[in-house]
């Protein structure tokens, strides 16, 4: 396996570019990705940043981390169906810390204007801004951006690579590289001589490629097919490698107490802890303490015996407190206005009109797999192996954590047993770095204990939406929608980049001022609750996941109110607006049976426009003898292109679980400054006997392809919301559910 590191070998080169069965070329073809940071063995060749070969075969360099989503396997597969490898063919190694591993669609996000129905020039204004993630080495997994960020990137990636080794093998022949064809990882010559790409490899890196081909998607064999996901069987065997898994020799292991209050440490009794057998070393961290020992067991048995005294909470102490401030923010001029069409201050003459009042709680993360890092201190420097989202902005604060150059510090990212955004923040490796500085010499892993885990999150941030709406004659003629909350990105920008971006935050307001409904007056203003410091960051969906549930649950309101079908009220306006999302709509009418249902039963459905993708979902609940159950779901989304129909499929389910469970249960309180809940036991999710049967269709009506990770959780609070009211005629405006609603377990 090689090694990886920073040094530059060569840039990723195009002369020119062709282009193949209609596939649009971006900006991102007239620059380079940036220097390779590939370190070959002797025995490896490097031909671009994504693409390696030894005398084993091919290895795919896909530096955005695995954290469940399968977006490791499809990336591979994007340079694999160019290169020509069969499937089992294909290893893959997520990449170092480095610039040519940037997201620029994450950067294209940030272009002007709604996101669905995009023109051709504002698609590539979009583009041209992606490159600015160059220069900030934003290399993130996150926004539901990988495969939209990878799409034409890796594809030609691979092509380069594939026509590198024509190259070499035509030189080798001494024949025109149009004459051979390249099959299963080998060149193949005009009389059928077969020259395996190990063979031409170290030739090949010598041949600038001057023509890139991507082929037309009616002559791909991999993608648009399910593959097998290519970390799946080493996660049925156990033998996957999380953070958590690895091993270096001499390990140490810590275990940390940080503020619950977010406050400092102002003083602490360690006396007990260090007379414990196996303790090795009590850690005062200033902010915190750790203790090192030799296993997690006794590191935790320790650390929790030391007695602290926390500083005050630098926020109000309880929730209802917490709640007050974020309402007051409404009585402040709104951050931002970024939907304000027709006249949304006048009811029409003659309209019908209709207001609420919806608020949603902080959430957790709460990842199956604990936070945790492994840090190596010596005299080279500091090593790192974390599962994490943000390699280089990891490696930049570790560095600066240890005092080093990040030239001398290596990070290894491993695969995460969850993330949902919460791997996408650099605290716990720069504690492991912290913790280990203690000893140097020897590796520390530094593990979080469950209940650290969840009283040291960056939530979810909670948010109160005030809606104002009117109908008439069977349909919206008004939408105004006001929500305020704390500001998720900027929190998180401060502490990825030390500044956050002037101007409106339009995460803050996603899914609530850029839905694809044709409403004349229609105006979504945000409100930030700006001197409200508890801790929030990206959560899966982001501003998405309480946008959501306002906005559809207030359009169903809406077309109660005007004595229609929330279904057929809904498609009137989406067909209006934007075809894929009528599409989708469209979709679970026909799944369901919409709306015939069986009798006993209610069901509501949503639809949420989100990470370029429209999702629909009908939710079906039942009356049981020990509380409502969900027996059946149906989600359909318009992806513009199906790279992987399996991995879309587990994505929509996993999403909607998700979502599911922070509709059902998912809640975070605060009492005397801390997040009252620490584990499971209080912070619950679906159980598979709650699960329901779930039906999915995808669609590829869209112009461009779009994002999948995180469009399945949005729909799912607000459809099931419409069901409960279907079925019991009281409408929920708050969440959890379970507040006032028994579900069957």
């Amino acid at each position: 396996m090689s090694r990886l590191g920073t040094i530059a070998r060569r840039s990723f080169l195009f002369g020119s570019v062709a282009i193949a069965g209609g596939v649009a070329l971006g900006v991102w073809y007239l620059r380079s990705p940036g220097t390779n940071p590939l370190r070959p063995e002797p025995d490896q060749t490097t031909l671009n940043p994504f693409v390696l070969i030894d005398r084993e075969g091919v290895t795919l360099i896909a530096p955005r981390a695995e954290m469940g989503q399968g977006t490791q396997t499809t990336w591979a597969a994007l340079i694999a169906e160019e290169m020509d490898l069969a499937w089992d063919q294909v290893r893959v190694l997520h990449g170092p810390p480095a610039q040519a591993y940037y997201n620029s669609a994450l950067m294209a996000e940030n272009a002007p204007g709604p996101a669905y129905g995009k023109s051709a020039f504002q698609h590539a204004v979009g583009e041209a801004m992606g490159t600015l993630a160059k220069p900030l080495r934003m290399q993130v997994t996150g926004g539901s951006t990988a495969m939209k960020d990878g799409y034409e990137r890796m594809r030609a990636a691979g092509a380069a690579a594939r026509e590198m080794l024509k190259a070499a093998a035509a030189a080798r022949l001494g024949t025109d590289p149009g004459l051979l064809t390249t099959q299963d990882g080998a060149v193949i010559g005009p009389d059928g001589q077969r020259l395996p790409y190990p063979e031409l490899a170290s030739e090949a890196r010598y041949h600038a490629p001057r023509e890139v081909l991507l082929r037309d998607p009616s002559e791909w064999t991999l993608l648009g097919t399910p593959l097998p996901r290519l970390d799946m069987v080493a996660k049925s065997t156990g033998t996957a490698e999380y953070s958590i898994d690895v091993r270096p020799e001499g390990l140490r292991f810590a275990a940390i107490r940080m503020s619950p209050r977010r406050a400092g440490m102002q003083s602490f009794d360690a006396e007990t802890a260090e007379a414990m057998p196996g303790v090795e070393k009590v850690v005062d961290l200033g902010d915190g303490v750790a203790v090192i020992a030799t296993n997690t067991w006794l590191a935790q048995q320790a650390v929790d015996a030391i007695e602290v005294d926390w500083a005050p909470a630098p926020y109000p102490e309880t929730t209802d407190a917490i709640m007050s401030e974020i309402e007051a923010a409404f009585d402040r001029a709104p951050d931002s206005t970024l939907l304000d069409r027709g006249n949304a201050d006048s009811l029409p003459e003659g309209a019908t009109e209709i207001t609420a009042e919806y608020r949603v709680p902080f959430l957790a993360h709460a990842t199956m797999e604990p936070l945790n890092a492994t840090a190596h201190i010596t005299a080279g420097g500091l090593e790192i192996w974390t599962g994490n989202q943000l390699p280089t902005f990891t490696r930049s604060a570790c560095a600066d954590a240890a005092g080093l150059p990040e030239s001398r510090v290596t990070v290894h990212t491993t695969q995460m047993g969850g993330g949902f955004g919460r791997r996408g923040e650099l605290d716990f490796s720069v504690l492991a770095t912290r913790v280990a500085m203690a000893l140097p010499g020897t590796p520390v892993m530094t593990t979080w204990s469950r209940e650290e885990d969840m009283r040291r999150d960056f939530y979810r941030p909670a948010a109160i939406a005030r809606m104002r709406g009117a109908v008439q004659d069977g349909g919206a003629v008004l939408f105004d929608a006001a929500v305020a909350g704390p500001s998720t990105a900027r929190q998180a920008l401060e502490r990825w980049m030390g500044f956050a971006p002037p101007g409106p935050d339009k995460v803050h307001v996603e899914g609530l001022w850029n839905q694809p409904y044709a409403i004349p007056n229609a105006r979504a203003r945000g409100h930030i609750a700006s001197d409200l410091t508890v801790p929030v960051g990206f959560w899966r969906s982001v501003g998405n996941s309480y946008n959501g549930f306002f906005h559809e649950s207030f359009i169903d309101e809406m077309a109660h109110a005007a004595v229609a079908d929330p279904l057929e009220f809904r498609l009137t306006l989406a067909h209006d607006a934007w075809r894929p999302a009528a599409r989708v709509l469209e979709a679970v009418r026909e799944m369901s049976g919409w709306p015939d249902k069986p009798e006993g039963t209610g069901r509501g459905v949503a639809m949420c426009f989100s990470f370029g993708t429209p999702v629909a979902c009908v939710i079906e609940v039942a009356e049981s003898e020990d509380g409502i159950r969900i027996p059946r779901a149906w989600m359909a989304a318009d992806v513009g292109v199906a790279l992987d129909p399996g991995i879309i499929d587990q994505q929509l389910v996993g999403g909607l679980v998700y979502g599911l469970s922070a509709a059902m249960m998912g809640e975070i309180t605060f009492s005397g400054g801390m997040a009252e809940q620490e584990n499971f036991y209080d912070y619950d999710a679906l159980r598979l006997p709650q699960m329901p049967q779930v039906e999915t269709r995808i669609l590829e009506t869209q112009r461009w392809i779009s994002g999948i990770g995180e469009p399945g959780t949005p729909p799912a609070a607000p459809a099931l919301a419409n069901a409960l009211f279907d079925l019991t005629g009281t409408r929920h405006r708050s969440l959890p559910l379970n507040r006032s609603v028994t579900f069957s377990s």
